[in-house]
């Protein structure tokens, strides 16, 4: 089976005749693979915990003044909740990781 995404990107003028049962399968495809995508998103947001000041400076082992200058400059934005800074666990992961 052709790619049709593939095709229309590299022909965009070619005009392609589809049987109706197949563009059924490929919406029911797509539809399927975007709710699964959405799930899996809303889990991980579900899964996400807030960190408090004290918990980020112990566990990136970082000094209060860097934590602030990070905040300042957007580097790690904290969220707030009940008027506190909180910070998103993942947001310290991906700084631990190395990916931001």
């Amino acid at each position: 089976m052709t790619n049709i995404i593939e095709l229309a990107r590299e022909c965009p003028g070619t005009i392609i005749a589809v049987r109706a049962e197949d563009l059924v399968e490929a919406n029911t495809r797509l539809i399927n693979k975007v709710r699964l995508d959405l799930e899996r998103e809303i889990a991980e947001k579900r899964a996400i915990t807030y960190l408090t000041r004290d918990a980020v400076l112990e566990k990136l082992s970082v000094a209060p003044s860097t934590l602030w200058r990070w905040q300042k400059s957007g580097y790690l934005v904290p969220v707030k909740v009940g008027g506190e800074n909180r910070y998103r666990s993942t947001d310290i992961d991906k700084i631990l990781e190395g990916e931001i």
